[in-house]
């Protein structure tokens, strides 16, 4: 029987987790506070520690060391609800398992604490860092979805594998890739982006492998190559889909034998660098048309993190808007209203973090006063009425629009939702099936039967 300590100072919680880890066989103690959690250890010896992050005297981030110090090593697991990117880093460079946002799943944090006692015996403390010799970077958000990407930056960082970002343009795949470098051992060299598009086409491998003296024509001196800049740092390949084949090969074999040859040489160089990776495609299905190498898909898909965009973390809309905002007025003291941030929450931001930046910077050009209003907002693209959205997503909007007018006390939602739009759904599939109704029954899933009363049920 394996025993678990739970520090929080919110009873609801503490009550949660020994209900879900006693039924699960452990022995289950709580305390609300670290120095609580310190008296218990006299008589108690966990073999992982749940523990949140605000406490009321010392703090869960200060007492972590003296945690893990009293308790032999045992794992211990940070919870916070005011999570960010600094806190997420610090927790794991302080010894922390694994960093738990607020407000979690229970099975996932269930699956967390399995895992910290299965790895119990092989767990490791990161060597703890200095919060000055961090550069603080803006990334800012504190949806769930943030907070598990500032999660995944903190465990990844300090680990030499490469990372592969995934997320539409303009969701900040390079700021991350950024905060991954300034946090890795490899933060004392350069930080080479390397925008695949952009390089040319006959020029690529040069670009990145560089070229010795003669190796074609008008390679009248060495050139080093982007490759080879990285070297004892990060080189970050943005919209990696796009690499020609050919490169490719060469690419897997520099990661393979970490050394590099140079256009036009027969001698290899050692190519020591962190790879990140960037696309806004599904490398995947590249894969299967045969544009991008399997083997170098897994070789860069070692530590996957996906950015959702920013239609899916309405949350930080607010925060990032108010940040741009400040950023683009300098001295001014701008400020948004109400009605503006219902605005802006009321957009889909196709062009996403990046779009809503040129917004804010809109705004503190034309906003004459104190105060920005939906007036001095850019007017939306076209494509945020419909346009340019994949058809589930204008769905999604449209059941939305219906739901939030529809919401009464009655409770019966549910119910008139299937009564305005069943008939829609029936109508659709009849068309489809060109009037036959067992082939329409057969696609909606319903028995002919079935499908025969509800249009009964209609008619009358």
């Amino acid at each position: 029987m394996s025993q678990v300590l739970i520090i929080d100072d919110e009873p609801s919680i503490c009550w949660t987790f020994e209900q879900a880890l006693s039924d699960a066989g452990h022995k289950v103690r709580s305390c609300a506070s670290a120095e609580a959690a310190f008296d218990e250890l006299d008589g108690f010896r966990p073999d992982v520690v749940l523990l949140d992050v605000r406490l009321p005297g010392v703090s869960g981030l200060d007492a972590i060391e003296q945690l893990r110090q009293r308790v032999d090593g045992a794992p211990v697991i940070l919870m916070t609800a005011f999570g960010s990117l600094d806190v997420a880093v610090d927790a794991i460079d302080r010894g922390a398992f694994d960093y738990l946002p607020k407000p979690f799943d229970l099975d996932a944090a269930i699956e967390v604490v399995s895992r910290a006692l299965a790895n119990q015996n092989d767990a490791e403390a990161v060597d703890a860092r200095s919060s000055d010799t961090v550069e603080a970077l803006e990334i800012i958000g504190h949806s769930r979805s943030m907070q598990e990407i500032f999660r995944q930056v903190a465990l990844v960082a300090r680990e030499d594998v490469p990372v592969l970002i995934t997320g539409e343009s303009g969701v900040g795949k390079e700021l991350v890739a950024r905060a991954i470098h300034r946090r890795s051992r490899q933060a004392g060299g350069e930080f080479v982006p390397i925008c695949i598009p952009a390089l040319s086409s006959t020029l690529i491998e040069s670009e990145l492998f560089g070229h010795v003296r003669g190796a074609f024509t008008g390679a009248d001196r060495e050139r080093r190559g982007l490759l080879r800049a990285a070297d004892g740092g990060t080189a970050f390949f943005d919209e990696i889909g796009e690499i020609p084949l050919l490169q490719q090969v060469k690419l897997l074999r520099v990661l393979d034998d970490r050394q590099l040859t140079p256009v036009g040489s027969s001698t290899s160089q050692p190519a020591s660098f962190r790879l990140i990776a960037a696309t806004n495609r599904s490398l995947e299905e590249l894969v299967d048309r045969n544009e991008f190498r399997e083997d170098l898909y897994y070789r860069l898909r070692v530590f996957p993190i996906h950015i959702p965009p920013l239609r899916e973390r309405r949350d930080d809309i607010p925060e990032l808007a108010r940040h741009f905002l400040a950023c683009a007025a300098g001295d001014r003291a701008l400020m948004l209203s109400d009605s503006a941030l219902g605005e802006l929450n009321s957009r889909n931001w196709l062009g996403n973090v990046r779009e809503l930046r040129a917004a804010m910077q809109y705004a503190a050009v034309v906003t004459r006063g104190s105060t920005v209003t939906p007036d001095c907002l850019p007017p939306p693209r076209v494509s945020d009425s419909d346009a340019g959205l994949d058809r589930g997503e204008v769905i999604r909007r449209e059941l939305l629009e219906w739901a939030r007018e529809h919401v009464g006390p009655s409770g019966d939602l549910h119910g008139r939702f299937l009564a305005e739009f069943e008939r829609t759904i029936i109508d659709a599939a009849l068309t489809a099936a060109d009037g036959n109704r067992s082939a329409a029954a057969e696609l909606l899933g319903l028995h002919r039967e079935t499908l025969r009363k509800k249009l009964s049920a209609g008619s009358g």
